[in-house]
């Protein structure tokens, strides 16, 4: 009976033990075994990352050594962890599986694709063995270089957990704009240029509107139209008043309508009775020819 009830203990602890997911691995002490990626071991604790990586049953990580993990340790807090997270892949991938795939060549999903804060294909890695047997890795963004090699396999646990090393970090082309970071405005540094244009030379409209106020105080000075200098002179008709005979003079050169004209306007009324007596005097001497004839 009793040892019938130890056997069933027994049975207990080793399907417990089975069963624990916690036992698959620890990624910190993996790599505190190798002091080549102390840099990407710390990073991966101090983002908490390395936490959700030890939740994961089946995973591969892609280190990169100290000298080339400076090119994460050197973004923003917020960057670090994208970038990192980039570097997970959520399958079990080693040197030898990579090199059975098809073609050569598949999309692999990241454990930034699973965060929700990747755009379009960033958090999606492309692997490509090359006709030289080289494999390389790389974001799936369009445009984005695929030239981060395969070094050597550092650790593998199949079926749990796959840590391959790279020659480089894989940086996703805009990850430091990406969904909770907003990227600022393109048009903004050329928006300024038209207006000093227009302070600079102000429109034609404002010339021709201007031009009137100075030339307004040019004609009230200089036009000789509005000038008084004529009427302090006196008028024409005090010249002839005074003396009589000087209009009477050049009377019998100017045009007869001019003369009429000025006689009728400006004679004083004593050179009117001379004219009437010079013309009795003509009618007289003209009746006294016709009598003689």
């Amino acid at each position: 009976m009793a040892s019938h009830s130890a056997t069933v203990a027994l049975l207990l602890v080793l399907a417990g033990l089975a069963s624990s997911p916690a036992a698959a691995f620890n990624i910190t002490r993996l790599l505190g075994e190798f002091s080549d990626f102390s840099t990407f071991n710390n990073l991966l604790s101090q983002t908490k990352l390395a936490e959700e990586i030890n939740r994961r049953q089946t995973i591969t990580v892609l280190t990169v050594d100290n000298g080339a993990a400076g090119g994460i340790s050197s973004l923003p807090s917020d960057v670090q962890r994208k970038v990192l997270s980039m570097h997970v892949v959520l399958d079990y991938y080693d040197t030898a599986k990579l090199g059975a795939i098809k073609n050569h060549t598949t999309l692999l999903t990241t454990m930034f694709q699973s965060s929700g804060k990747a755009i379009d294909r960033m958090g999606f890695l492309n692997f490509t063995k090359r006709s030289d047997g080289v494999m390389v890795f790389g974001s799936a963004q369009p445009g984005a270089p695929k030239n981060s090699e395969m070094v050597k396999s550092v650790a593998s646990r199949p079926y749990n957990i796959s840590v391959l090393q790279v020659s480089t970090p894989i940086v996703p082309p805009g990850v430091g704009g990406s969904a909770d970071s907003g990227a600022p405005p393109p048009h903004k540094a050329t928006a300024p240029a038209p207006a000093p244009a227009t302070k600079g030379a102000p429109p034609a409209k404002d010339e021709e509107a201007s031009a009137p106020a100075p030339s307004d105080d040019d004609t009230g000075a200089d036009a000789p139209a509005d000038a008084p200098g004529p009427a302090a002179d006196g008028p024409e008709a005090d010249g002839p008043a005074t003396d009589g005979p000087t209009v009477d003079g050049p009377a019998a050169d100017a045009p007869a309508h001019k003369k009429s004209s000025d006689d009728a306007a400006d004679a004083p009324e004593g050179s009117a009775a001379g004219r009437v007596v010079a013309s009795a005097g003509l009618i007289g001497i003209v009746a006294l020819l016709m009598t003689v004839i």
